[in-house]
Formats: structure tokens, sequence, C-alpha cells
């Protein structure tokens, strides 16, 4: 695909590693398409893995990798918040010729969680912490505890793990008071 041979071309760091993986995914009959802006490696329409660099590693990410077995012990959740992709990491290439027979194990069991349609249980928005500045705001302000709910599920997670996310009560105040004018017009934390 000339979106990825454009990608490989100008990346600085892990080419020899992207070409490997991407090596490694076609080996596997996976479709390549170009998605977030990386290589991205679908079956029937449906994404598997994307391959991207890191500033310490390269990774094959799969995106429902939380539904896969893991015998290997080798992937990684990125963040806590990351409920359903899971990573396998490299820092050189040997690594990955090393894993070559795990990683496509991995690939065809994704393809086998995706010909079965199986989904990852997502944590549903009332199972996040709710930040204590979050319920005093709506205390003092119920037409903004109203805006608040009207949100998306989606809206209202991504603003729980940005307030959540500050260590300190009056950062997380401070953006709460931010996070208003954007709540009260519908939109989720990264909208504009």
């Amino acid at each position: 695909m000339d979106k990825v041979d454009r990608y490989i071309e100008k990346i600085k760091n892990w080419k020899d590693e992207t070409i490997l993986l991407r090596e490694i995914c076609l080996e596997c009959g996976l479709d390549e398409d170009f998605k977030w802006m990386h290589p991205c490696y679908t079956f029937q329409g449906k994404n598997i893995v994307l391959i991207h660099g890191f500033k310490d590693y390269c990774a094959l990410l799969f995106h429902k990798g939380a539904l896969l077995n893991d015998t290997e012990h080798i992937l990684v959740q990125q963040t806590e918040n990351v409920q359903s992709a899971r990573q396998i990491r490299f820092t050189d290439k040997t690594q990955i010729d090393d894993l070559k027979k795990a990683i496509k194990v991995y690939i065809f069991e994704a393809i086998e969680v995706e010909k079965a349609g199986l989904k990852v249980k997502k944590k549903k928005t009332s199972e996040y912490e709710m930040p204590k500045e979050l319920e005093q705001a709506f205390e003092n302000d119920s037409e903004f505890e109203t805006a608040f709910y009207n949100l998306t599920p989606g809206r209202q997670r991504g603003y729980l793990l940005h307030f959540s996310d500050a260590k300190q009560s009056n950062t997380r105040t401070s953006r709460i008071e931010k996070a208003k004018p954007k709540i009260f017009d519908g939109k989720g934390y990264n909208e504009r």
C-alpha cells in the first residue's frame, strides 16, 4: 500500500522493526490499511493490529488484545484506562525475530476473536471514580450536573478520566471550571 510505503520511508525510528512487523502481518493473510496515521492490518474489514513507534519502543497493538490468552505473557496494557487494546513491545529487531512464531499465533488468535464476534466488556461510566470536586460542583450547580449527565457516556468518561488524572484538588477544581463551557455546549473533552 502506497500510504504505508510512504510512512515507512519517512519514519526516523523503528524502520527495520516496522518493515519486519509488516511482513509478519501480511504473511498471516491480513489486509493492509493506513488508519490513525499508522499501518493497520485488518481481517474482513475488522481491525486486528496496528504498528506504531514510540520514543523508547516499537509496538504491535492488538485492538482486542484483552481477549487474547497471552500464553507467552508478552502483552502490555498501555495505561490502566485502556480497556481493550494490548501491545507487544520491541526495542530491537532481534526481539521480533525471536518472537515471530508467537506473534503469528497471537495474530491468528486475534483473527479468531473477530470471526467469533467477541467483544470486550467495557466498564460502565458509573464504574469510574467520581472526583469529590466534581460532586461538589454538582451540588453547587444543578444545571451543570444536568449538562454533564446529558453528555454521551463516552464524553462523560473522557471528562472523568481528565479530572481524576490530576493529583491535586486545586488542579481538579481548575479543570472542572475550564471544562464547564464545553460541557454546557454538549462537547467532549477533546472536541473543539
